[in-house]
């Protein structure tokens, strides 16, 4: 399974992650914009930029306005990386691999697309937008369902489970992030009410804090959610978990295809880094910086496999 078919499946899922995390992170902003005591449609911005989609909606809209960015992120064919686009391209992707998915897996997209285009056909109110942000995550939830319940644990599989995990560790990174953009108007407010109820927007918006209180309980501070969200090898989208399954299903390749490969190297590297690694020394370190870091390298990960693999021969 080299080439277009590996590439195929790798992007199908990478694709439906982002869709997912998309809709995560609009839920990020909006409740990150409640705890603020004056609203602003400039933080905004900082949700664009987390979402690496801020450069693209500057070239449609004269100025930040909540409403467009939301558009913008959720249903704009401008934006190649908006929900409908992502899921758009998911399908597309999963049509060309279709012989290598179970009927259900192929359903289950294919459905995803179908639903989520008649809702997103017209723009989304406010009302409206909780039901429509939840409604991407359960079309996910079915496709992962619909995966792990009947595929065969092959190269196939390893594949597309690539693709999920490096865009989820990204996601995961990029909303730890927003921390840094837009949850505190000043530095009087750190360690304050405020501060810790910022810090909990950022749990519920990887379905973390059921899980972060069965662990720490109700107090949420922020270097137990860092240690939660990067380190504990028991969250799903915690960096560590992440990059422990990349590296596990290039190795399954590896043993499939009698070869090592650079990015199986380079996948040990990284999970090794981020297994060394405390929260002491990640804040010593400063938070920011460790994520870009660790952004940076999965994106040259995610370039390595593609080369390894010969996707687009």
């Amino acid at each position: 399974m080299l080439g277009k078919n590996a590439r195929g499946l790798f992007w199908m899922y990478r694709f439906l992650e982002r869709a997912e995390n998309t809709a995560r992170l609009i839920e990020t902003g909006q409740r990150i914009a409640l705890t603020r005591a004056e609203a602003s449609d400039d933080e905004w911005l900082s949700v664009l930029q987390t979402a690496g989609v801020d450069q693209g909606y500057a070239q449609k809209h004269e100025k930040i306005a909540k409403d467009s960015a939301i558009d913008w992120m959720l249903r704009d064919t401008d934006n190649p990386s908006s929900v409908l686009s992502t899921v758009k391209q998911a399908r597309d992707n999963a049509r060309l691999v279709r012989t290598a998915l179970t009927p259900d897996v192929w359903e289950a997209v294919n459905g995803t697309w179908m639903q989520l285009r008649e809702v997103l056909a017209r723009k989304i109110g406010e009302r409206d937008l909780p039901r429509t942000l939840g409604l991407v995550r359960e079309r996910s939830a079915l496709v992962r369902g619909a995966t792990r319940g009947t595929m065969l644990r092959n190269d196939i599989y390893d594949f597309l489970r690539l693709g999920t995990f490096i865009e989820r560790a990204d996601n995961t990174g990029r909303i730890l992030d927003v921390k840094y953009y837009v949850l505190l108007p000043s530095s009087v407010a750190v360690g304050s009410s405020l501060d810790n109820a910022q810090w909990e927007t950022i749990l519920r918006s990887v379905s973390a804090r059921g899980g972060f209180r069965m662990v720490y309980g109700d107090q949420a501070r922020p270097p137990e959610i860092v240690q939660f969200l990067v380190l504990d090898n028991r969250m799903p989208r915690s960096l560590r978990f992440c990059c422990s399954k990349i590296r596990s299903n290039l190795e399954f390749l590896a043993h499939d295809y009698g070869a090592e490969s650079t990015s199986l190297d380079m996948a040990r590297s990284l999970a090794d880094e981020i297994d060394g690694k405390d929260v002491a020394m990640i804040f010593d370190a400063g938070l920011h910086q460790f994520i870009q870091e660790t952004l940076s390298k999965l994106a040259a990960l995610s370039r390595q496999i593609e080369l390894d693999y010969r996707f687009y021969e």
